[in-house]
């Protein structure tokens, strides 16, 4: 009976998946857009009880929380058999040297250690670190592990297996030198589009993973994150990702659970402290030459915030001589012409806006809007060749589709905008110049549909020239198409 409910369950939301996939036509005449695709659900490679399960929690979507509770009483002598590893490895960038490994496992005996070295088989270092865990009404989260391991060489390949007894991994760390390049991608997700965009991005190398919001889209669906989890880590266990948080891990659920990003803040903690910021929802980290801010969209961010005091001391702390370039990430875009959540990120966008020009930020990355969209250089809704480029990447592979429809008449501030799935790159070159691309998403093959060759503002002197009274300067900084 047990199976056969499972069964019924499963199939019928996977049937109403059928029922709400939607096709999206493009605009673009030269370019017919690909159907939308379904939800993925990434198994547990160890044993056929926790594949039930999390497809059994995928099909709690659609029943009352009253049904939830029964039903998972009836699965949980199932989880208590399993006591292999689930892994879920990903590696995230700690300080100058070092290198953050985190895994879960199911059994709670598992040694939180990282056994490393350069050549295969070879681990002539080990590092012991901490773990943590959650609950989450009824859900129950394996040992979440966090093992900083280091000090590590520049580009160099690392071998390295977690908890004594799991499969040999690797990883690579970033240059000691530019060049450097980045992946962006936003609102990621797990559907069809999602493996698209990750095998896209994997057919060429890169240094370090950026991800502004909204990662496993799970929704208080916790075995989402598991399957999250499961379908990143061939790419985030052998390059940094590092992320902040979207909308869709706040996860908040009233009077029940009325503290936000429980799971986000177990299962992916990036290096706050160590940017000497009081939470993991903010934070920044140095990377050849590049100095990368993650702001958080969904905690307090006004003047009196520590967020926004933070952001202060932090930009105050920056050497442009020793690092030219500065980025930021946040999730929900203070510019947007596209129709979805327009004027959701206004109120942080005048809250902040004038610390990032002061500090002459390069470009702000945000994602939230299922789209792509570049601005040119912005500064209070005006042209400003000293404010920052703006760039919104919301468009990884999310279940929710493409936000179609742009406001028109364009903009003069937005230079290239288009609803379709993809992925962007940005290459440091040297310390005056980057190259930025994006990817659209076409089936088998990734197409660069935009590109931009991009200046430093930590090289022009006109634009430092604004702090000793001067009248910013009247031409548009010299970024080619």
């Amino acid at each position: 009976m047990e199976k056969s409910l499972h069964a019924l369950i499963t199939s019928v939301f996977f049937l109403l998946l059928q029922f709400t996939s939607q096709c999206y036509a493009s605009k673009d005449e030269s370019y017919s857009r690909p159907p939308a695709r379904n939800i993925i659900f990434t198994d547990h490679h160890g044993s056929e009880p926790e594949a039930q399960q999390v497809n059994f929690f995928l099909s709690l979507h659609l029943v009352t929380d009253i049904i939830q509770c029964v039903i998972y009483r009836i699965c949980l002598a199932q989880r208590q058999r399993i006591t292999d590893v689930l892994l879920q490895v990903h590696v995230s960038l700690v300080g100058r040297d070092h290198m953050r490994v985190t895994w879960i496992t199911d059994d709670k005996h598992a040694p939180s250690t990282v056994e490393y070295g350069k050549q295969p088989g070879t681990y002539n270092a080990m590092a012991t670190g901490d773990h943590t865990s959650y609950r989450y009404f009824f859900y129950s989260s394996g040992k979440i592990h966090h093992v900083k391991i280091g000090p590590l060489e520049p580009g160099t390949t690392y071998y390295y297996r977690c908890g004594g007894s799991g499969p040999e991994l690797s990883f690579k760390t970033p240059p000691a030198t530019l060049p450097l390049e980045f992946v962006v991608i936003g609102d990621l997700g797990q559907t069809g589009w999602t493996n698209s965009t990750l095998a896209h991005i994997n057919i060429r190398d890169y240094d370090v993973l950026l991800l502004p919001g909204d990662l496993s889209y799970a929704d208080t669906n916790q075995p989402l994150w598991d399957s999250f989890g499961r379908l990143v880590e061939k790419y985030a266990s052998q390059r940094p990702w590092m992320v902040t948080e979207g909308n869709h891990e706040t996860e908040i659920f009233p009077i029940i659970q009325p503290h936000g990003f429980k799971a986000y803040n177990a299962r992916w903690l990036m290096p706050y402290e160590e940017s000497n910021s009081s939470s993991n929802l903010y934070y920044s980290f140095n990377v050849v030459g590049t100095h990368v801010i993650m702001l958080g969209s969904y905690t307090d961010f006004d003047e009196h915030s520590q967020q926004y005091k933070w952001l202060e001391a932090d930009l105050g702390s920056i050497d442009r001589k020793k690092t030219p370039w500065v980025i930021v990430l946040l999730h929900a875009p203070w510019y947007n012409t596209n129709n979805a959540h327009q004027g959701e990120g206004e109120s942080m966008r005048k809250a902040m806006e004038e610390l990032l020009y002061e500090a002459r930020v390069d470009v702000v990355f945000a994602g939230h809007v299922h789209a792509y969209e570049r601005f040119t250089r912005i500064y209070d809704n005006k042209v400003d060749p000293c404010g920052p480029v703006y760039i919104t990447i919301g468009d990884g592979g999310n279940r929710e589709g493409l936000a179609l429809t742009f406001k028109n008449p364009a903009s003069p501030l937005s230079l290239y905008r288009e609803a379709s799935f993809g992925h962007g790159r940005l290459r440091i070159m040297d310390e005056t110049r980057a190259h930025w691309s994006w990817h659209r998403n076409n089936d088998s093959n990734s197409f660069s549909a935009d590109e931009v060759w991009l200046d430093s503002l930590s090289t022009s002197t006109a634009c430092w020239a604004i702090e000793d009274g001067k009248e910013p300067p009247k031409f548009i900084a010299n970024d080619e198409l």
